[in-house]
């Protein structure tokens, strides 16, 4: 059996986070989106739940957080290339995504992160697939240095 991750997240604004998703060149899937929430399929078994939060709060008894305001979760998604890692951010800021902070190149692994309308964060990451291979001190160690 295969395992599927659906990431839930609160939107303020359906209509907005659809459009912002759908400018990444993420499709909705129609069988699982409403009034209340949009399926986003990122890959054959990764998908974004972005949910109103008034019917998120319908799945849980805690508090929800302003995820412009509080971090509880950042979603990571690996990319093919460093220059696939700036094609996805580019996308997500031409969408209304903002960048908050400058890319990280470790050399054997390059990251840039934005987050969408909504405040929550994604980061997208390149790593060099030896060095995903053998770990990044082992790489590094081949390299002659050490991981920064």
């Amino acid at each position: 059996m295969t395992t599927d991750i659906f990431v839930n997240l609160t939107t303020s604004d359906l209509p907005r986070s659809k459009q912002f998703f759908q400018g990444l060149g993420w499709e909705l899937n129609p069988l699982f989106s409403d009034d209340n929430a949009a399926c986003v399929v990122i890959d054959e078994h990764v998908y974004l739940m972005v949910l109103t939060r008034e019917f998120f709060a319908t799945f849980t008894q805690k508090q929800l957080a302003d995820p412009h305001t509080h971090a509880l979760v950042q979603t990571a998604i690996s990319a093919d290339s460093r220059e696939a890692v700036d094609d996805l951010v580019k996308k997500a800021l031409a969408a209304g995504g903002i960048e908050p902070k400058e890319p990280q190149d470790y050399g054997f692994m390059y990251s840039r992160d934005f987050e969408d309308p909504d405040g929550n964060e994604f980061s997208v990451l390149w790593m060099d697939p030896t060095a995903a291979e053998k770990g990044p001190e082992a790489f590094m160690a081949d390299q002659g240095g050490a991981p920064a």
